[in-house]
């Protein structure tokens, strides 16, 4: 009990933390799966087929977080019972049923448009960028099955950030964790009948399937809560979502052309065999900043509450205990997989053909620590409900950018990789440490406490 508490070991960050290490097992067995299965060239279009589905990011509009900020803010003044029934006060239940009206509504819109943007853009790459004339690869299908996937996953989503911001973090975080164990499991069988290329689909309608069982059985609530007239105290898309929203949506767009194009633009400019060596290195550095960021992530409802209840004091000693904690866990998750990968071109030299060389797969960790603190520091602050960092992530999004189509085309991977830390740790983690320490400063400043509890926190 001890060592769970220092280590902040909570049901959420636990079963969170769990679902990710049960994804990265699973990753390990699909890597090598892959290495069977798939040649180099259809590695290739694996991971540039994941990275396009990624886009998915750019049509949500981060509204995921504000809708989980905006049903903690609120469930601050009701009881939500087992029976689905909702009690407490009458405004907070009416603007807590307007939140999930709104989200439904915007995540259909999202949804329809992510379709038919997505499918075309996609069909139009591969064809345009493909494999060399000789070398056939079935790709249509499998990006059609994986857009269309996509879509009700996408759809799904609110409900997800809704009950995790009316406290069924643990609940949602067990969730999380059966859809690791689904998604994968049929992500191998398609591998192993030779159909790997429709594996990123097969994990989505896995999530999606035990998603949606998990919805039943909270539908008296959900149901309750999306027919309840909320009339006047009906939120205000315009008033008070949309002024956070944007910010926080470019951010997150920002987020994606930070790492996600990087194969993509390999793809188009060196080719299917180093957008899929840089694709297999990226993923396993996204699983080990995805183990630790739980430690921050399921504490996003918390912080809201904290913040709307004024415990500003409550508030730093619960982020920089977590904080601390997740960055002992990345510490040593990373030490481990750079030894790892160092080791691989003598234990398994075939595997370590397929991905970049360890002393760039090293870089790939570094620039991975970085960008961790920074969303670390960026989950505090929108649980403010606000973005401060708009113009730092576009900033560091398009020198990212920028820097790896300049450096693809000569040095390819090594060029992507090195501009990528630079940017990352040179520019992108001192800008966000000055904003937050600026913005902290700020927000509690305008906060209604008095003089010594605001110097105290």
């Amino acid at each position: 009990m001890k060592i769970r508490r220092a280590l902040g070991l909570d049901g959420a960050v636990a079963f969170t933390s769990l679902a990710r290490a049960v994804s990265i097992a699973g990753s390990t067995v699909t890597v090598l799966l892959i290495v069977r299965f798939l040649s180099p060239i259809e590695q290739g279009y694996y991971y540039t087929l994941l990275s396009l589905v990624a886009l998915q990011m750019v049509f949500e509009l981060g509204f995921s977080f504000v809708v989980q900020q905006l049903a903690a803010h609120e469930c601050i003044h009701l009881e939500l019972h087992g029976d689905g029934s909702v009690s407490g006060d009458r405004v907070a239940h009416a603007r807590l049923a307007s939140t999930l009206q709104l989200s439904v509504r915007w995540y259909t819109v999202a949804a329809v448009a992510m379709g038919l943007i997505l499918a075309p853009i996609g069909e139009f790459f591969f064809a345009r960028h493909g494999a060399p004339g000789a070398v056939h690869v079935a790709w249509k299908g499998p990006w059609l099955l994986a857009v269309a996937a996509s879509m009700a996953g996408l759809w799904c989503q609110p409900f997800y950030s809704f009950l995790d911001g009316c406290g069924q973090v643990r609940a949602v975080a067990a969730l999380r964790l059966r859809q690791a164990i689904v998604g994968m499991s049929l992500s191998w069988i398609a591998l192993l009948l030779h159909h790997g290329l429709y594996s990123p689909a097969l994990v989505v309608l896995g999530q999606i399937a035990t998603g949606l069982y998990f919805l039943a059985t909270r539908r008296r609530l959900l149901a309750g809560l999306l027919s309840h007239q909320a009339r006047d105290a009906s939120i205000h898309w315009t008033r008070e979502v949309w002024p956070f929203q944007w910010r926080i949506a470019v951010s997150w767009t920002c987020s994606y052309f930070t790492l996600q194009v990087f194969i993509p633009i390999l793809f188009a400019l060196r080719g299917p065999v180093e957008a899929g060596q840089m694709g297999m290195s990226l993923s396993i550095t996204g699983y080990m900043t995805g183990l630790v960021l739980p430690w921050i992530t399921t504490k996003a409802t918390p912080f809201g509450r904290l913040i709307a209840a004024r415990q500003f004091q409550e508030l730093d000693r619960l982020f920089l205990r977590t904080l601390r904690q997740a960055l002992t866990a990345f510490a040593t998750i990373a030490l481990a997989a750079a030894s790892g990968a160092a080791m691989l071109s003598v234990v398994a030299p075939r595997l370590a053909t397929r991905m970049v060389s360890p002393q760039l797969f090293a870089v790939l960790v570094l620039a991975a620590g970085a960008n961790c603190v920074v969303q670390s520091l960026g989950t505090l602050l929108r649980s403010f409900k606000r973005e401060p960092f708009l113009v730092q992530s576009m900033a560091v999004a398009a020198l990212t950018l920028l820097l790896a189509v300049l450096t693809a085309p000569r040095w390819g991977n090594t060029g992507v990789t090195l501009g990528y830390l630079a940017v990352s740790v040179g520019i992108g983690l001192p800008s966000a440490l000055a904003i937050f320490f600026r913005a902290r400063r700020e927000y509690l400043a305008a906060s209604p406490l008095t003089v010594s509890e605001g110097e105290a926190a």
